[in-house]
Formats: C-alpha cells, sequence, structure tokens
C-alpha cells in the first residue's frame, strides 16, 4: 500500500565550521490570500479528477497542501507523484541520507514546509539532531559522520556550485553506488521542484505552528 507523500533544498571543503550563502527568503503569512485557492473536488475537471482521486487513496490532508499546486497541471503533477514515491520510498539511498538531502534543499530553498515535514523523518531515520541544528543555522554541520559529509559535500557543491569535482565524486563513489548516486541527484532535484512550487505558492505551516526557518543573508 503506498503511503502518504510528505513534501515536504557553495561545499565547504575545508575544515571547521562554514555559514552557507543563502539569500534572502520571506515568511510567509497564513493570513494572505492564497495565490493558488484550494480547489473542491466539484470544481475539479476530467483530467484533474482522476488524479485527485489517486491523491485520496494516500493522502492524510486530502488535495490540499501540495497537491493544491499539483492539480493545476494534473498530468505533470501525476508523473511528480509517482517520483516522489520513488524518492521517499523506493530509492536505494538510505533513509537516514535520503531525509538528510531532502533537508540540504529545504535549507537552501527556505522551504518553510519541506522542513516541517521532514525534519521529524530525519531524526526518526537517524540524523543526529546536532546535525540538523547546524545545517538549519545554515552552517556546515560539524559533527558528520563520513556518509553524512559526503551526502551534503555532493549535495552543496551540486546545488549551489551547479557541479560536482572530481575530488567530490571520488569521495562520493567510495561510499555509495552508481545507483546510488543517481538517485541522491534525483530525490534533490525533486525537492528542489516542490520547494518552488511550495515557495510560488507562498505555503506556510498548519495554524499556529512556527516556521522552523528564519531567513538567511548571503554572506
Amino acid at each position: 500500500m503506498r503511503r502518504l507523500i510528505l513534501l515536504a533544498v557553495g561545499v565547504a571543503m575545508g575544515i571547521g565550521v562554514m555559514t552557507v550563502a543563502i539569500p534572502m527568503a520571506k515568511v510567509f503569512s497564513a493570513d494572505k490570500e492564497q495565490r493558488f485557492p484550494q480547489l473542491k473536488m466539484e470544481q475539479l475537471n476530467d483530467q484533474q479528477r482522476p488524479f485527485a482521486d489517486e491523491i485520496l487513496k494516500v493522502s492524510s490532508i486530502g488535495i490540499t497542501g501540495p497537491y493544491n499546486s499539483m492539480l493545476r497541471s494534473p498530468v505533470m503533477g501525476q508523473r511528480l507523484f509517482n517520483l516522489l514515491d520513488y524518492v521517499r520510498f523506493k530509492t536505494s539511498v538510505p533513509r537516514k541520507l535520503n531525509e538528510f538531502a531532502i533537508l540540504i534543499q529545504a535549507r537552501l530553498w527556505t522551504s518553510q514546509v519541506e522542513w516541517y515535514a521532514h525534519y521529524p523523518l530525519a531524526i526518526k531515520a537517524g540524523l543526529p539532531e546536532a546535525v540538523a541544528a547546524d545545517l538549519k543555522e545554515g552552517k556546515r554541520p560539524a559533527s558528520m559522520q563520513p556518509d553524512e559529509a559526503v551526502v551534503y559535500d555532493f549535495c552543496m557543491e551540486l546545488s549551489t556550485k551547479h557541479e560536482v569535482g572530481d575530488a567530490t565524486f571520488k569521495r562520493t563513489r567510495e561510499l555509495f553506488s552508481e545507483q546510488q548516486v543517481i538517485d541522491l541527484i534525483a530525490v534533490s532535484g525533486t525537492y528542489i521542484t516542490a520547494a518552488m512550487m511550495a515557495n510560488t505558492a507562498e505555503e506556510t505551516v498548519p495554524a499556529g505552528k512556527t516556521p522552523p526557518l528564519q531567513p538567511l543573508s548571503a554572506r
């Protein structure tokens, strides 16, 4: 049975703590008028309805949240839905490291909903709280295990420099298979897309909850 998909993206190659350069990002107000008003089942057209039926089989939040955006482009949304199912639940990357990669993109994009959804999943999967805390502050985590450091360096280098250097790739391949490297790229890119949609839609955390991420200025 398929589970609920939670949508939740410069590498520091030297020793010590380094602050990540992240553009200023605002915290979206829950009181502001929605850019994409919430769709209702009775509003859906013949393309959207089958996708909504698929969503309702696994979703505990109905067609709200990220699904409200995805339904605007139902063919793309269905394919993204299937891709998310793979990169969350069927990937070759170990769960702890996969969730860490998602948190990296959530921090880079200051995606409140991604961090809110995936922080507890990452901790439950075994990511140390100290590692997540440093990442949350925009710092290279100081106490990473070798596999965590490789994931951090690979994802950060690819996301901020738009390439992966030979040294980083060599370290990555020493610990991960070719399939795992490709799956690590895929989960990063998928959650960049999810963060883009969430930020454009100005999705925020549930009512009464405090947005977990503070905007970090570029340095």
